[in-house]
């Protein structure tokens, strides 16, 4: 058995788009050729800002959108080229967990409906008795106690933690090997995000999970991932470990948004890197290094002509790291 659980190459996502009623469909490259591997039983979160191809890659990975080239082998299976009862088969080695814990539970569904779904879909259970008893235990080890008496509840008897603690029991009940967080505690209160991932975490060591955790919080990301993947405009731009990543950015957009991580102490202005001008947009990306016109080091350099022709590739930057950058440099 390989140690690498998810292996992504070359993967491609697309949207068309029409800008007006008389203009031709354009596509919109939310994932633009993106390789990685994902080991089994580690944690690694996926930073970046808004549209920078987050979500779009997980919702790819766990074919809820369709990609448009390249290949996501899950345990050496190409999830691409699977379809009918076999995706559906694999399907329950992978699970989901949303952002907003309340969109994503059917209001009209008991807590019991919402995480039985899955085995019923599925047919996991053989009997009544089975169904009850592996609905119980998944919200007990959700941390949803008394499990009986909470199962007969609805999303609206419930607080926002709890929601999500629902959605936790629903993902895990088929005992899948992935997770696909996408930014999982953002909406909730910030004294039950530490609850919620005190138990995603403990989850992982009883289970031995892996997950594909999405955020846009990098300090977040540092406390509980190994690796830090970091995407700008659906491209990578930065891979290696949390700590190395997070105490020795190479690339200038990792740099810029490491330092302004909040701190217990007085950060001095001159310590931090504020972005200037506006994301290019992912309909019309600009020639060359996508990241050149905001990136700070390309302005101190004086704009060399590498950066305007050619797109920079992710290349070695020590063990276990990949940097996408033509003058990659230490920390500031």
């Amino acid at each position: 058995m390989s140690d690498k659980l998810l292996e992504v190459r070359d993967l491609l996502v697309r949207y068309e788009s029409r800008r007006g009623p008389f203009r031709k469909p354009s596509a919109v490259r939310a994932v633009d050729g993106l390789s990685f591997d994902l080991r089994r039983g580690e944690v690694l979160a996926v930073v970046g800002e808004s549209g920078c191809g987050k979500t779009t890659l997980g919702k790819a990975i766990t074919r809820l959108v369709g990609a448009s080239g390249g290949s996501i082998l899950f345990d050496g299976r190409d999830l691409l080229k699977v379809e009918g009862s076999e995706l559906r088969r694999m399907c329950g080695c992978f699970q989901t967990i949303f952002q907003d814990p309340y969109e994503s539970l059917d209001p009209r569904q008991s807590i019991f409906d919402i995480v039985a779904e899955p085995l019923l879909i599925h047919r996991e259970a053989s009997s009544e008795a089975e169904l009850r008893a592996r609905v119980h235990a998944a919200l007990e080890a959700a941390g949803l106690h008394p499990a009986e008496e909470m199962a007969r509840r609805y999303p609206h008897m419930l607080s926002g933690g709890q929601r999500q603690r629902v959605s936790i029991a629903a993902a895990m009940i088929l005992e899948p090997e992935l997770i696909v967080a996408d930014e999982p505690v953002s909406m909730l209160d910030v004294s039950i995000r530490a609850e919620i991932i005190r138990l995603m975490l403990e989850l992982r060591e009883r289970n031995r999970l892996t997950y594909l955790f999405i955020t846009h919080d990098l300090s977040l990301a540092w406390m509980i991932a190994d690796r830090i993947m970091v995407l700008y405009l659906g491209k990578l731009v930065e891979i290696g470990g949390a700590d190395e990543v997070i105490h020795g950015a190479l690339h200038p957009y990792t740099q810029a948004l490491v330092s302004v991580i909040p701190v217990p102490e007085a950060r001095s202005r001159s310590g931090q890197i504020l972005l200037k001008g506006e994301t290019p947009s992912p309909i019309d990306v600009p020639p060359g290094c996508r990241f050149r016109a905001r990136c700070w080091k390309c302005a101190e350099l004086g704009g060399p002509a590498i950066c305007a022709e050619r797109e920079p590739e992710p290349l070695p930057a020590g063990e276990g790291r990949l940097v996408a950058c033509h003058f990659a440099g230490t920390h500031l």
